[in-house]
């Protein structure tokens, strides 16, 4: 990714999260083929599938990025924020989702990890890495490049890297928007109450077409697939989502020239409010409405059709 003038810090987080991606990935095959799936109590988030697999990548982050860094504040998922280094304050905040969707990568299925530098003086993101456990395309990368720009490439497992630019303009009639249907009452049921939206992915076209589609997608990866064009939006306006699950894939899609607005339409800032350990914690028990699209016309069109 050199090539693309990315940070030495966003070449070292690149390569930390394939070092790990290809580390899980025969633990969550044999998993998934064994049928034990190792899963934990989660005492952290009641309702939520834990395993081992999890704890572990929780661990295994923490050890990889201290001789990294040297010095940060350590905000996983799995644990109260952390520490790390002789800094009492750092500057850097690294947020982590060691395994997303871990109930599926047991299954061997789908499983994402995402991380997220932050620098707490510029109140923004500087990296952010989210990695695809078993698909061709591994890694969607943002970073704050010397000049201050923000630029986003995907990788290939073969090493291929593109680069990430403002998606294509599409009407909503013809659009794929996607969303985190999976659990029955909480999430698909109110979705399929979402009739004025799904009225205008049901439009047909000037040929009588109708090519609007509705489709599942998970937590920051579902933002990475809005930034790479391969769909063109994703919706959260349920129970909304936790900041480690939103913040890198916003940083992503926002660097690819993307948006990502309120249920207002307001623009969703890029300022967890890290400002403090204090701060960071309670940012970890936020939840995020939101509307992500590669095009403000798209968000535009969302806000006015979704009922909330």
């Amino acid at each position: 990714m050199h090539d693309l003038q990315l940070t030495d810090m966003a070449n070292g987080a690149a390569d930390l999260v394939r070092t790990i991606m290809a580390e899980i990935r025969p633990k969550l095959i044999e998993a998934a083929v064994s049928g034990d799936r190792g899963e934990r109590r989660n005492a952290r988030h009641a309702g939520n599938f834990l395993s081992r697999h999890d704890l572990w990548m929780h661990s295994r982050y923490r050890e990889l990025l201290t001789p990294l860094l040297r010095r940060f504040v350590y905000a996983s998922e799995e644990a109260e924020p952390q520490v790390i280094g002789d800094d009492p304050d750092p500057d850097l905040c690294v947020l982590v989702d060691p395994l997303d969707t871990s109930e599926l990568a047991v299954r061997g299925l789908n499983g994402y990890t995402h991380l997220m530098i932050y620098s707490r003086s510029l109140a923004r993101p500087v990296v952010a890495v989210v990695g695809d456990i078993f698909h061709h395309v591994q890694l969607y990368v943002a970073a704050r490049d010397g000049t201050g720009s923000d630029r986003a490439v995907l990788t290939t497992a073969d090493g291929q890297v593109h680069p990430l630019r403002s998606p294509q303009p599409r009407r909503l009639s013809d659009a794929l928007i996607t969303n985190f249907l999976m659990r029955p009452t909480e999430r698909f049921v109110p979705l399929a109450k979402q009739t004025r939206l799904i009225e205008a992915l049901g439009a047909a076209d000037d040929a009588g077409q109708a090519r609007g589609r509705l489709g599942v997608d998970f937590g920051s990866i579902g933002l990475c697939h809005v930034a790479a064009g391969f769909t063109d939006a994703m919706i959260e306006f349920a129970k909304g989502f936790a900041v480690w699950d939103l913040a890198p894939g916003q940083y992503v899609l926002a660097a690819a020239g993307g948006v990502v607005v309120g249920l207002d339409g307001r623009e969703l800032p890029l300022d967890f409010g890290f400002d403090s350990l204090d701060g960071i914690a309670a940012a970890m028990t936020q939840r995020r409405k939101f509307i992500a699209t590669g095009t403000l016309d798209l968000a535009e069109a969302l806000v006015d059709r979704l009922e909330h």
